[in-house]
């Protein structure tokens, strides 16, 4: 009992101890063993993180025991493995930085006109194609430029329309394999190539339109619709997550809130033009007073 006492005392005592530049410190710490986990199962790399687990614990295990020459080839192997690690996770990496750039750099969804006639025309696009059976990769452009994946089709820079979008998709139309994406709300490209999902956990009733339309999703913001051809289902892939047997209100409902930034409410909007009232007050003062002055 007296040994179980002394240990809460001393936590209470560390505990009274830690300071705000401790706790920042602990959530920064947490939030990276975070992102090494996410990363892992993202990268399906389960094997690879086993593997490297099991190199610390004999490197570990060598230096309790006195291992001295293993220990020194375990440790040079350790400096040229990170080196390695950075080489064959390059393109993971670089994607990695790439969203957290686009995430400080701009904002979630846009507003405007465009982006909900393109919703709109979107929906009823997919619904026709649905019914018809047409194979259909549609592909929303976020925060992360896709101008690679654009370079391998036709550039379009059109209006997004349902007609010339289920133009594009007939099964005998030139452009009805690749992927349209859409940009700022208007049809940037079409018959463009994407990289396919390396995740080997997808069910076998999904073909490579899927596929495909999952893999970009992994390795972007995008927000990607597909129509299966075999089934007629429409499917939207977020994140690497795929929602499938979706009808056509799901998937607007899905569409406005990934990509439309919600209006202020109207509370808010009245102290925003309050604020900018009060500060054209301001600046009409000023001048007033520099006139006078003159």
């Amino acid at each position: 009992m007296e040994a179980i006492r002394t240990g809460i005392e001393r936590s209470l005592n560390l505990l009274v101890t830690i300071g705000v530049a401790d706790i920042i410190d602990i959530l920064l710490v947490a939030y990276l063993i975070y992102k090494a986990i996410w990363f892992v199962r993202r990268t399906n790399s389960y094997n690879l993180a086993k593997g490297i687990l099991v190199f610390l614990i004999v490197m570990l295990l060598s230096d309790l025991f006195g291992l001295k020459m293993i220990s020194f080839v375990l440790r040079k192997a350790a400096e040229l493995g990170l080196i390695a690690l950075v080489i064959l996770f390059q393109p993971e990496l670089r994607r990695l930085l790439e969203r957290m750039g686009s995430g400080l750099s701009s904002s979630r969804g846009e507003t405007g006109t465009e982006i909900d006639s393109a919703i709109a025309h979107t929906v009823l696009a997919c619904s026709d194609m649905s019914a018809s059976k047409t194979g259909a990769l549609i592909i929303f452009e976020r925060n992360i430029r896709l101008n690679e994946i654009m370079s391998t089709g036709t550039i379009i820079n059109a209006d997004t329309n349902a007609e010339l979008m289920k133009n594009i998709f007939f099964n005998k139309a030139p452009l009805h394999d690749g992927a349209l994406i859409i940009r700022a709300g208007r049809l940037a490209a079409a018959g463009c190539v994407l990289p396919l999902t390396k995740s080997t956990n997808l069910s076998k009733e999904l073909g490579m339109r899927h596929r495909a339309g999952i893999g970009l999703s992994e390795q972007s913001d995008a927000v990607v619709v597909i129509v299966s051809e075999e089934t007629g289902s429409i499917s939207v892939a977020i994140d690497g997550m795929l929602k499938r047997h979706l009808n056509a209100a799901t998937l607007e409902r899905i569409l406005r809130s990934e990509l439309v930034t919600p209006e202020p409410a109207q509370g808010q909007r009245g102290i925003l033009q309050l604020m900018k009232k009060l500060f054209k007050g301001k600046n009409n003062e000023e001048d007033e007073r520099n006139e006078k002055t003159v």
